[in-house]
């Protein structure tokens, strides 16, 4: 039978499957999710925060509680939307501000301009750019030289799936 879900702050509403996961509605309404992990549970590009119906989705899995602890915009009402999965009736879902990115290139290609929106990091959900800020050259090399933020998604998701 198919529950709805309601996604703020774009007021729109989607139905799904019982059993059916979030990230299938968050695809159904086309939303640019990354699914940098192919929904793995273990990266922050589907990282949603539950408003309300927590209690109609399935219980927080133990590979979803350690991504969630890595996620820097995490709060008490936070999921993975590739792991939420809808089981009843009231859920609304908030959409966190900001886009992930892939890689230092994807900001690359916006030197010289403002970021529309927050940019953040494809793992941990930190902000790497603030909106409204100019993205520069010397912005670039300082994130290229700060170890947290570089991009080994890749050898990152080759370790824990090794694990």
């Amino acid at each position: 039978m198919a529950k709805t879900v309601k996604l703020e702050p774009i007021a729109q509403e989607s139905t799904i499957a019982t059993n059916g996961n979030l990230l299938s509605v968050l695809l159904n309404k086309d939303l640019d999710v990354l699914k940098e992990c192919g929904g793995r549970g273990m990266c922050a590009t589907c990282h949603i925060y539950v408003t309300d119906g927590m209690e109609a989705l399935t219980p927080i899995n133990r590979r979803e509680q350690r991504t969630l602890e890595v996620i820097t915009s995490c709060k008490t009402n936070s999921r993975l939307a590739c792991q939420a999965r809808v089981l009843g009736e009231g859920i609304v879902v908030e959409l966190p501000p900001g886009m992930y990115v892939n890689s230092l290139q994807d900001i690359e290609a916006l030197i010289g301009r403002r970021a529309e929106q927050s940019l953040l990091h494809p793992i941990t959900g930190a902000v790497l750019v603030e909106a409204g800020k100019l993205i520069t050259r010397s912005m670039m090399r300082q994130l290229e030289e700060s170890g947290d933020n570089k991009f080994k998604v890749n050898e990152f998701f080759n370790q824990s799936s090794e694990a």
